[in-house]
């Protein structure tokens, strides 16, 4: 063996873990559930509105308290300070009511009143601890993870840390100096790791006269635990959607990608022919695409046999036909040294012409047999007018031939014409035209063989339940009524009696029965009614004019 020769590479399937298509699948159905997710980006919005309400709120309340300590807790029109007794008391009122924290710090920055240093009776909340370990402090562990992370995205920790000190004066709050100054203001600082803080600053003022600022306080526990049960049902619903959707994107992965698998698997056997008798699986039975795949498969392989099987056979029919004449001519070329008379070489000679001939003519039609899959397969099908097919070709026949042929009379749709262009009823069909008009010279040829020299051929056209209909009856000996099929098979010949043995090679009806179904037709062949010779039918779909494949 050549060294030099490379065998043909078999490739082999990769084997997955994981399949490409089930990602894919997962991925695509995932991609709706981010937008449920992107929800909790809506809620963070809505927590800055929360708070952005509170300190509206704060700020409102704080300009309440301080008006009326403005007007009430001062000792008169020119007073400077305000009066330590009733400031406590106005404070004691409103913080009851507010559940804020209220401090007041006079104009020199001294923290004089601290509403959680009074006697204010408060209720006290209390809140069980989440149990340890479990489910629920597994999604409040998490949820507030989240919350941290969502955080870092807002930059919360960038707020300043409070820090309260044991003795505040105004210089430790940026807002309330400037409520000093006669502007209100007012800051958000990290309370916990959980929670923030807010404190808005307002001036207490009497006759426009900064007499000191109230400062009050609330932290945002109850807007971000708010937010957080939001942010908690929003997650809920995502990991119960997700999980749903895997399980559903699995299932479905199962029943698209585990028959395709089979099938792919099926075909590289196939291929590989490590089990010749090795079925595509039948997934017929599906009302889907992979049922209309696993058709088309099964019947791609069942041509594939059938054209395999053909070939098989094929070479095998011609191995033995061209065998005949081969050894008839190695015979007559073995006697043609031992003939002593002119006579006799002259004999032997005429018979290795013959054989060569025969030869010849058998190589030409095997030839043109083996191509024919191969012209079908690439050509394209163009509309096809039979009638003026039928025309020319009559007419070349007679004008070549007329004193060697019988009379060949053209019918089309019932009438006999005369054979002029454009004279006839068009019939159009889809196919090859130069394969169609093989068809017809072949069983015209095969007509005019069985028939004499001043005898008919009738060839009629028309139409037959939307088929184009062909008819071609000689005035022969007609067909054996056993043979009616047989005469289709490849080197079937069945010649009338006296004509020269080998003259024909037997191919030329079976190529036209492949060329008639290649077309989506059908070719039959019987004897005319009155047993006076032989009729074949041509049946081919009917297409309208102008249509284009």
């Amino acid at each position: 063996m050549n060294s030099d020769t490379k065998a043909p590479l078999i490739r082999t399937r990769p084997k997955r873990r994981v399949s490409p298509l089930a990602i894919r699948i997962m991925m695509v159905n995932v991609i709706a559930l981010i937008f449920l997710g992107g929800g909790i980006l809506y809620v963070d919005d809505l927590q800055h509105t929360l708070i952005q309400s509170r300190i509206d709120s704060l700020m409102k309340d704080a300009e309440i308290m301080a008006g009326a300590l403005g007007e009430a807790a001062t000792g008169g029109p020119e007073t400077t300070e305000v009066e330590l007794i009733p400031a406590q008391q106005i404070i004691i009122r409103l913080v009851d009511v507010t559940r804020n924290r209220a401090r007041f710090f006079d104009i020199s920055g001294t923290k004089l009143i601290d509403s959680r240093d009074l006697a204010i009776e408060q209720s006290i909340v209390v809140n069980p601890l989440p149990p340890e370990g479990g489910l629920a402090s597994f999604w409040d562990n998490l949820s507030w993870e989240i919350s941290g992370i969502l955080d870092r995205l807002n930059k919360r920790y960038a707020l300043g840390e409070y820090k309260e000190k044991a003795n505040e004066v105004a210089e430790n709050y940026p807002e309330v100096m400037e409520a000093m100054a006669g502007e209100s203001g007012y800051r958000i600082r990290v309370l916990t790791d959980r929670f923030d803080i807010i404190t808005v600053a307002v001036p207490v003022q009497r006759f426009r006269r900064v007499l000191g600022v109230l400062m009050v306080s609330a932290d945002d526990r109850d807007i971000r635990e708010a937010v957080q049960d939001a942010r908690m049902t929003i997650l809920q619903l995502f990991f119960a959607a997700l999980l749903i959707t895997l399980a559903l994107s699995s299932f479905l992965g199962r029943t698209i990608i585990r028959p395709i698998l089979r099938l792919a698997h099926a075909a590289d056997r196939i291929r590989m022919a490590t089990n010749p008798d090795y079925q595509i699986p039948d997934y017929s039975g599906r009302n889907d695409e992979i049922g209309d795949l696993s058709r088309s498969l099964r019947q791609m392989t069942d041509n594939l046999a059938r054209q395999i099987d053909a070939v098989a056979s094929f070479a095998a029919d011609v191995a033995h036909e061209l065998k005949n004449p081969l050894t008839s001519l190695r015979s007559a070329i073995e006697t043609l040294s031992f003939a002593k008379k002119e006579e006799d070489k002259q004999k032997l000679l005429a018979i290795i012409q013959q054989d060569v001939q025969r030869l010849d003519r058998l190589i030409s039609d095997i030839s043109d047999a083996s191509r024919l899959d191969a012209e079908l397969a690439r050509s394209r099908m163009e509309l096809v007018n039979m009638t003026a097919m039928l025309e020319t070709l009559i007419d070349i026949y007679d004008a070549t031939q007329k004193d060697k042929l019988p009379d060949i009379v053209l019918e089309v749709n019932g009438s006999r014409r005369q054979r002029k262009s454009g004279e006839n009823r068009p019939y159009h069909v889809m196919g090859l035209e130069g394969q169609l008009g093989q068809v017809v010279r072949n069983l015209l040829d095969n007509a005019i063989s069985f028939s004499r020299p001043d005898g008919h051929v009738l060839v009629r056209l028309g139409e037959r339940k939307n088929m184009v209909e062909l008819v071609i009856e000689d005035e022969g000996v007609g067909i054996p009524e056993d043979k009616l099929e047989n005469i289709f098979e490849r080197f079937y010949s069945e010649r009338p009696k006296g004509e020269a043995f080998g003259k024909h090679s037997g191919l030329g009806l079976s190529i036209c029965k492949q060329i008639v179904e290649s077309h989506g037709g059908t070719i039959t062949a019987q004897n005319r009614e009155d047993r006076s010779g032989a009729r074949f039918e041509v049946r081919l779909p009917r297409a309208e004019e102008g249509k284009r494949q």
